[in-house]
């Protein structure tokens, strides 16, 4: 019995549910076998297709009929006769190599009936003999390699579906995750890129300082003549130096500019990614 995180998954959980009545219904509609689908928790999931009156109305109509026909739904594996005479068939739903339900049916007879043989089984569970063959009549001939062939058919087709419909959730819940982790990635690096700013911002405030230094050396130099030349020099090497700042910071501003726009678009392509 498939579980994820101590839960019995149920295959309504992660499959459409839709599409796979429909697979079901025209599945029954080719063969004329009877057929319903059980969760892992031993309940119907789906709708009951070609089932018959012989079995529904007459067999578990009766209370010994009843606890037959539940005692061969849980023992019954692959095809096999039934309590009553007909043939039946469980398949197992199997989704990464745990089971998570079934589907079982049938309800076919080998060959033409015996009379005879179905009135005995009619006394024993207790209903009228001759509503029970007019009944019997009504039921389908299916040789027995015919039941298996369709049956092993269903299943195949179910499990595929099922384990495609799961595979795509987990999928999408992995997607979410990766976009989770990505998300709170991208923030820790605006938050770095905030605190670039920050320092760019600093060097802005410096290099204004620096400029009104180199400034105010000019003046002072050209105040004293001769004796501030020497003064001249360095002020001309701080007014050097505040431009080399100014263009250290442009670039710095440009490469933060690229960054952040980068991890915009990045996020925004993982976004529509993992939605799909």
């Amino acid at each position: 019995m498939q579980r994820r995180n101590g839960v019995i998954m149920r295959i309504q959980d992660f499959t459409d549910m839709e599409q796979f009545e429909e697979t079901m219904a025209n599945w029954a509609a080719a063969t004329g076998l009877a057929t319903v689908a059980v969760g892992a928790d031993g309940e119907y999931i789906s709708k009951c297709y070609n089932f018959t009156d012989f079995c529904i109305k007459y067999t578990r109509g009766s209370e010994e009929g009843k606890k037959r026909c539940e005692k061969c739904d849980r023992e019954g594996s692959g095809v096999y006769p039934c309590h009553a005479g007909l043939i039946d068939f469980e398949i197992d739903l199997i989704v990464n190599g745990e089971k998570v339900g079934s589907v079982i049916g049938g309800q076919v007879l080998p060959d033409n009936p015996d009379p005879e043989k179905f009135k005995k089984v009619a006394k024993e569970i207790g209903v009228n003999e001759d509503e029970y063959l007019e009944a019997l009549q009504k039921v389908n001939v299916r040789s027995k390699e015919q039941v298996i062939a369709s049956a092993n058919l269903l299943g195949q087709t179910l499990n595929y579906f099922i384990n495609a419909e799961y595979d795509a959730k987990m999928n999408k819940n992995n997607n979410h995750q990766l976009l989770h982790q990505l998300t709170e990635g991208v923030m820790q690096c605006e938050e770095k890129v905030n605190e670039i700013q920050q320092a760019a911002s600093q060097l802005n405030a410096i290099e204004r300082k620096q400029n009104i230094l180199a400034l105010n050396a000019r003046i002072e130099a050209a105040r004293v003549g001769e004796a501030g030349k020497g003064f001249a020099v360095v002020a001309g090497e701080v007014g050097d130096l505040a431009r080399d700042i100014r263009e250290l910071n442009t670039s710095i501003a440009e490469t933060v500019g690229e960054i952040s726009k980068l991890i915009h678009t990045m996020t925004r392509n993982d976004i529509l990614e993992a939605d799909k």
